[in-house]
């Protein structure tokens, strides 16, 4: 096999079958993992989740993740959002002609190292070849099926007056990453993504904590975001203590040059989680457990008040209105 990707890879034939086994079958083969024209699955008792995303980060490798990573990432947490553990993953590969074959297989590799570490099984994927400009190096979609824990009803629909907003860990790395690794300031700082699958922790809390109401993923537009998402579908308002909100300091200083907010920056290892005051240090507590989202915290609570808007509190005690995300947020990330 070439040390680049060619235009035969694509077409069905013999090439195409040796990039298969030398590289996805290799990383990827599991029980259930196919030849065939579509993966003959177990039937889950209860009921299911589904969700996908694709995935055209630029640049493909950055400090802390991949592509590859986060393209498992991105799905099993969407699943997690709504209380279902992630079983089966299928994948679809768009690769320029000429990408080196090397960095296919650093991605293939971590999106298996991922998909081990939370339980999923990659079962069926696609692979096509573009010509040379056609794409911008490597672009991966991903589709998945999770079993809905029974008793859990998550929504961003469902907060209540009276709920803490916590979020998993600190905000704003994975688009601080992306923005860093593109050099197009000159800034130099020690960030890495938070990129990481979170239905591990995420189950802990659903197993002990009844009631949890909402669960959102951060990713493009930050917490920031999510919060004026979730009033606007639960009809509520949000107040959030800017001096808990937990930023990296690296984060903050890139953010102070550039004029950025760190609500505003996508996380890709970072949830939003209402559930009733009472419950919140335990779910704290239990996050706290996973190195993923040891720095778990609440920022705020759910209020009747000042409906689809979020004030925040300053660090002088006053109170203002959170802008509301609108036109192009930067930095673009997909």
């Amino acid at each position: 096999m070439t040390d680049h990707v060619t235009l035969a890879m694509g077409a069905g034939g013999k090439q195409t079958a040796e990039l298969i086994d030398n590289v996805f079958k290799n990383y990827l083969t599991n029980e259930f993992f196919t030849a065939d024209d579509a993966a003959v699955l177990p039937q889950p008792k209860d009921q299911i989740a589904m969700s996908t995303d694709g995935f055209i980060v630029s640049p493909a490798f950055f400090p802390g993740g991949n592509a590859g990573e986060l393209s498992v990432c991105g799905t099993v947490n969407d699943l997690t959002c709504m209380g279902a553990k992630p079983l089966y993953l299928t994948c679809s590969f768009v690769i320029e002609e000429g990408y080196p074959i090397e960095s296919l297989r650093q991605l293939v590799a971590s999106m298996a190292e991922t998909a081990k570490k939370c339980g999923v099984r990659v079962v069926a994927g696609d692979t096509k070849v573009a010509g040379k400009g056609q794409v911008d190096g490597c672009f991966i979609t991903t589709a998945g099926v999770g079993e809905i824990v029974p008793g859990v009803h998550t929504s961003g629909a469902l907060a209540k007056p009276g709920d803490a907003v916590i979020v998993t860990g600190d905000v704003g790395r994975h688009g601080c990453s992306i923005l860093l690794s593109r050099d197009e300031y000159g800034i130099e700082a020690d960030v890495t993504s938070d990129c990481a699958p979170l239905w591990n922790p995420l189950s802990a809390v659903f197993e002990k904590v009844p009631g949890v109401h909402v669960v959102r993923d951060a990713t493009r537009g930050g917490v920031g975001t999510v919060l004026y998402e979730i009033c606007h579908e639960s009809g509520v308002g949000i107040r959030l203590d800017r001096e808990k909100v937990p930023v990296q300091s690296e984060v903050r200083g890139v953010c102070d040059m550039l004029g950025l907010d760190p609500l505003y920056l996508a996380c890709e290892g970072r949830m939003v989680i209402m559930a009733p005051s009472e419950n919140a240090d335990e779910i704290v507590s239990i996050l706290k457990y996973f190195e993923d989202t040891k720095n778990a915290c609440v920022i705020g609570e759910v209020t009747s008040e000042q409906e689809g808007h979020v004030i925040v509190r300053t660090s002088i005690g006053t109170e203002t209105y959170l802008p509301e995300p609108g036109n192009e947020l930067l930095p673009r990330i997909c």
